[in-house]
């Protein structure tokens, strides 16, 4: 018999579910809230516009861009604007062609399928998507041996959308068949600032303009930083009783977060001294520098290496990464020539 103490909710449950409904307070509802990203809103209106003229779905998308840019909210705006139901699912989640085919074979039509981090998917069920998308057809394999037959089940109409931080990792017959590729650019530091000032009238946040511009700075150009900084610059204005998040109040929580002015992280600064300290400015090769910062390769790839390279902190060559001059002089660290 459950017990008083079995429905009530660990406190860190509790607050991951209200950082998640926050989260979801914050995502747009419209094309008007989403700000930014202006060329795939363009392109996506055209493929709205003439799907909905011709009642059919809309073709499959392909979303791809660094973490937190808005692929998701995007793909939702999409579903929202076309009426449709939208089921969502990620490539991790999707272990066996079994489990696509339970997924298409319960598609109505008109539905939308979601899949996250799509590069995740192995290259058996990507074969299994080819004629679904293509034609509109699941091919299932009953029985095993020489007993073995393909039954064929034809699918409603329906669209998918795909989202992924590697499309490189897709394979091209799958790239192929979507009906439209769009990349999602980092967002410049105005569109930030407008980002935190609508999230700060969400959240009933009194927030100051140098405080905005000094969150903007440091949200790695991504929405999804730049509210997550908002929510903690919050909870230590609310910690220290001050009624308004001020310019002051925004650097001590970068410093308490032990982020920099430029928005680096603490693994960030580990990476840029590794090439300059043991490696001498670089080259390096990404292994190496792994295997010298204990991390996975593809979390440098993936997570590190995107936003150093868009600040011009570092540069890939064909020999390995080099520290820029700006990287010297963000660490103040002295060059090799200045050594001489």
């Amino acid at each position: 018999m459950a017990t008083k103490m079995d429905k009530v909710k660990p406190k860190e449950e509790e607050y991951a579910e209200e950082d998640r409904s926050i989260d979801t307070l914050l995502r747009p509802n419209t094309w008007a809230e989403y700000i930014g990203q202006e060329h795939i809103k363009r392109n996506l209106r055209v493929i709205i516009d003439a799907a909905k003229k011709r009642s059919e779905p809309i073709d499959h998308l392909l979303f791809y861009g660094q973490a937190g840019l808005g692929k998701t909210t995007l793909a939702r705006l999409v579903a929202r604007e076309m009426a449709s139901p939208m089921k969502t699912t990620s490539g991790p989640a999707i272990e066996k062609t079994g489990d696509l085919a339970a997924i298409l074979s319960n598609l109505e039509p008109s539905d939308i399928l979601f899949i996250d981090e799509a590069h995740r998917l192995n290259r058996m069920i990507e074969e299994v998507l080819y004629p679904a998308m293509e034609s509109r057809k699941l091919h299932i394999v009953i029985g095993k041996g020489a007993g073995a037959r393909t039954v064929s089940i034809d699918l409603p109409p329906f669209t998918l959308i795909a989202a992924t931080t590697r499309v490189n990792l897709l394979s091209e017959p799958l790239r192929s068949r979507f009906g439209a590729i769009l990349r999602l650019d980092y967002y410049d530091e105005g569109d930030i600032e407008r980002i935190i000032e609508r999230s700060a009238k969400i959240l009933g946040i009194d927030i100051t303009p140098e405080a905005i511009k000094i969150l903007a700075k440091a949200a790695r150009f991504t929405p999804r930083v730049a509210n997550r900084l908002l929510k903690r610059a919050r909870d230590y204005a609310e910690v220290h009783k001050k009624p308004t998040i001020d310019g002051a109040s925004a650097k001590e929580t970068l410093e308490m977060l032990e982020i920099d002015e430029l928005g680096l992280e603490v693994h960030d600064r580990l990476l840029l001294s590794a090439i300059i300290d043991k490696f001498g400015g670089g080259p390096v090769g990404v292994g190496t520098l792994a295997a010298a910062l204990n991390e996975d390769r593809g979390v440098i790839e993936e997570v590190y290496e995107p936003y150093l390279l868009k600040l011009g902190l570092i540069r890939r060559t064909p020999a390995g990464r080099v520290a820029e001059g700006l990287s010297y002089k963000h660490l103040d660290k002295k060059t090799k020539d200045q050594l001489l």
